[in-house]
């Protein structure tokens, strides 16, 4: 069997939902005909043919007037059911994923799909930044490890409630917004100089996505060319968690307390 072969199978079973249909309903049990024709809501005429191109290939047989479908039949149907969540996996994931790629963010791919996925729309433009700020509302008593992009009034003030409730924050940001957090910011900026509850590194390189971790919760948000927060997936599952501590401290490696920064701006 040649490559050409298996794309053709394979454009045979895609070719039509019918088929698709035939294939699942004799996966799951051996029918007649008859059976098929109003399991599926096809005529005879077209059950048959498929029939007939199902037992070409030896995805199916017929034994006492029924149709079984053969180890490698199921097989086809298990590969296409699982080719078919993929796809689905990448309609609803794609942005995500194609803004990380965009700037090097080198995610794990198996990673995709993990957990939760909220996304900035028409309707809602604001529907990251406002699921963001619930996570850090929410992290009383905890420890926050986040790299931000950006510095918005919303992420302020949830921190400092949250801080306020005990929690430990520990945030890398970009240079290139240290300025405007004091000019506009400055009592946060205050803040985080000085509050014990609060951590602030200043990154040297751009900042391109965000992170959040707190407790068995990890967060990735992707942004787009003009820093606006697209997508934030979050996840308990074992990858992210792992890939969020390691990027968190890979930025902090290569950063400066945000007092040393702000002695120089």
């Amino acid at each position: 069997m040649t490559a050409d072969d298996g794309h053709d199978g394979a454009q045979y079973l895609a070719g039509s939902p019918v088929r698709v249909a035939i294939l699942r309903s004799l996966r799951e049990e051996p029918r007649r005909p008859a059976d098929l024709t109003a399991a599926v809501d096809a005529t005879r005429t077209t059950v048959q043919r498929i029939l007939s191109g199902f037992r070409e290939r030896d995805w199916v047989v017929k034994r006492d007037a029924a149709y079984h479908v053969t180890p490698t039949g199921a097989r086809v149907h298990d590969a296409y059911e699982t080719l078919l969540d993929e796809v689905e996996v990448a309609d609803r994931y794609g942005q995500f994923a194609a803004d990380l790629e965009r700037v090097g963010a080198d995610f794990p791919p198996s990673a995709i799909g993990t957990g939760e996925l909220t996304v900035a729309a028409d309707r809602n433009p604001l529907a990251v930044v406002d699921r963001l700020t619930e996570l850090l509302r929410e992290g009383c008593g905890s420890e926050i490890r986040a790299v931000s992009p950006i510095v918005i009034q919303q992420f302020n003030d949830a921190a400092a409630e949250a801080i306020d409730a005990g929690a430990q924050v520990e945030l890398v940001i970009d240079r290139d917004v240290v300025a405007e957090s004091i000019s506009e910011f400055g009592s946060a900026t205050d803040r985080a100089l000085h509050d014990d509850g609060a951590t602030v590194y200043v990154s040297p390189e751009p900042i391109e996505y965000g992170i959040f971790r707190r407790g068995e919760v990890a967060c990735v948000t992707a942004y787009d060319r003009r820093n606006n927060p697209r997508c934030v997936l979050e996840s308990t599952d074992s990858k992210v968690i792992e890939w969020v501590d390691d990027r968190f401290e890979s930025f902090v490696d290569g950063a400066q307390q945000l007092s040393a920064v702000v002695e120089n701006v």
